[in-house]
């Protein structure tokens, strides 16, 4: 599901807008010194917010993983092996141009011709698959419980509680966005009056002295949006027009008990049927854009002067359409995985999740799969700002505690400043379920038609570790996915600040508590530690 920027409220303006072995001798940041680094007061550059995730903690006062170091100090003009990273997400732009270069081509297949070339049960897999069809808005899971009818499944009770609460939020939200965008369109009516222009700038405003209630008002509402970050009151209603669409594709599709969205012609309940879909890996529209931008997250061509770089180079990425807008299904989920392990996936990311998942089980035994066929699998820990070592949250690679593979990583999310407030705000947690932390608020990455976008969540964080996973993988092949877990959770920073856990000032608590490796991922480090292994 993605996510939904939150806007800071004021006093008229209370709203939020919401919205996916051992350790090395040599390190990045000596241990001694994390703690004692200077924290960064100053406002982030351009420069800085769109790269932050590859900065240096030392170096550059921020919580990245050292990629950019890496490659100046490590990996340099060494050549790497080719390695294909399955992106489990929405449809894929691969005509971008920071990744069209860099998509994964079925080289057994040959395009458009109707015909099953390779005989993996896929006709004209070209460049990955659609278990999707053309279906975009789905139902939550939840809500597909409470749809069946079948009040003897186990969940139903939790499912209709969840509805109850959900589903009145959301029209509470509905309500408050029409309120806050009928007083940004009056405030921009009364200053373009006052001033005498529809085009008025952010100097205009501030030049305003009144005695004028109306007008004085307006001016503090357009004032607050600019010190968010918006440039116009114009910029201002897009925002929040956007917010309303969230929340309208919410009601309509995603809480809507009577919506019909799965059109492939599959029953996502019966796994006897597994060749549905298309090959077809695109959006099927601009909105959809959460699968490019973890895609560019992940392998954006690097210094290439166009808008993002990526954290792996010698990669291919294999788009898997699965996720829609809404919970995925099951049944795609676990065949997406099974398709990325059969066709050379060394590396998979999922970028989604849920709190009920009914065929749980297939899922797992396909986590499982990768994990027996020496695949990565990391997966996002989710946006609900809760801790899942209590809170379900699927996929999972534990069945009563007992986890069921050795190459699942599970990902939380950090903001781009160091202390206390270095936990995004979203993110989930959890001292035995997620593995590592990695950038993740703020991401800047590619999205559809050639443009680039920030975007925040755990699904920017897991591709990120993916990028890292991926690293390892093309510079040392002969280390298992098992050893490359192992080196992410062990060769990352071990921070000691206490730190804000879901964004509640009063819940203060050590980083360690929230994490199994107590660590921040640092590529360079991995690297590092990779070398070392590898060489014995």
């Amino acid at each position: 599901m993605k996510t939904i920027k939150i806007l800071i409220a004021s006093t008229f303006l209370a709203i939020l807008i919401s919205g996916c072995g051992g350790t090395a001798d040599i390190i990045s940041t000596p241990v001694e010194n994390i703690d004692s680094s200077p924290l960064k007061v100053s406002d982030l550059t351009e420069a800085e917010k769109h790269n932050w995730g590859h900065l240096d903690l030392v170096k550059d006062t921020i919580p990245g993983m050292s990629v950019d170091k890496a490659y100046a100090e490590i990996i340099k003009n060494k050549k790497g092996k080719k390695i294909i990273v399955a992106v489990i997400d929405s449809g894929i732009d691969i005509d971008h141009e920071d990744l069209n270069h860099v998509i994964w081509t079925n080289k057994d297949e040959i395009p458009n011709n109707g015909i099953d070339d390779d005989k993996n049960g896929y006709v004209d897999d070209v460049h990955g698959w659609n278990f999707l069809g053309d279906g975009y808005n789905e139902q939550l899971e939840y809500v597909r419980i409470l749809a069946s009818g079948d009040t003897s499944n186990p969940d139903y009770a939790k499912a209709q509680a969840k509805y109850e609460t959900e589903y009145q939020k959301w029209l509470g939200r509905k309500t408050q966005y029409e309120q806050i965008y009928a007083q940004i369109t009056t405030a921009d009516e009364v200053l373009a009056k006052h001033i005498g222009k529809k085009d008025y700038t952010k100097e205009d405003v501030n030049a305003i002295k009144t005695e004028d209630q109306a007008v004085s008002q307006a001016k503090q509402m357009a004032q607050y949006m600019f010190s968010n970050g918006l440039e116009s009151m114009a910029d201002a209603k897009k925002e929040i027009n956007e917010g309303l669409e969230s929340i309208n594709e919410r009601l309509n599709y995603n809480l809507n008990k009577t919506y019909k969205g799965r059109i492939n012609g599959d029953d996502p309940n019966d796994m006897s049927t597994k060749f549905y879909g298309n090959g077809n890996v695109k959006p099927v529209k601009k909105t959809e854009s959460h699968g490019t931008h973890v895609a560019g997250i992940i392998a954006a061509e690097r210094n290439n002067g166009k808008g993002a770089n990526g954290v792996a180079k010698n990669v291919e990425i294999m788009p898997i359409r699965t996720v829609p807008n809404g919970d995925e299904y099951d049944k795609d989920v676990a065949l997406a995985i099974r398709y990325a392990v059969d066709n050379g996936a060394l590396v998979i990311n999922g970028s989604f999740g849920k709190s009920f998942s009914p065929h749980s089980d297939w899922v797992r035994d396909a986590i499982a799969y990768a994990g027996k066929n020496d695949v990565v699998f990391v997966h996002a820990a989710g946006n609900d700002s809760e801790n899942v070592d209590t809170e379900p949250n699927f996929p999972d690679d534990n069945i009563n505690g007992e986890e069921i593979s050795n190459t699942y990583i599970r990902v939380g999310a950090l903001a781009p400043k160091y202390g206390s407030s270095m936990i995004a705000s979203f993110s989930n947690y959890g001292k035995k379920n997620v593995d590592v932390f990695a950038p993740g608020a703020e991401i800047y990455s590619t999205t559809p038609e050639n443009e680039y976008d920030t975007k925040g969540g755990t699904s920017m964080a897991a591709p990120a570790v993916a990028g890292v996973a991926a690293l390892i993988r093309s510079y040392y092949p002969k280390l298992t996915a098992a050893q490359v877990k192992q080196i992410i959770m062990d060769s990352g920073l071990a921070v000691k600040p206490k730190v804000i856990v879901g964004g509640d000032t009063n819940d203060v608590r050590p980083f360690a508590d929230l994490v199994k490796s107590s660590k921040i991922v640092n590529a360079y480090n991995a690297l590092i530690m990779a070398s070392q292994i590898a060489s014995k």
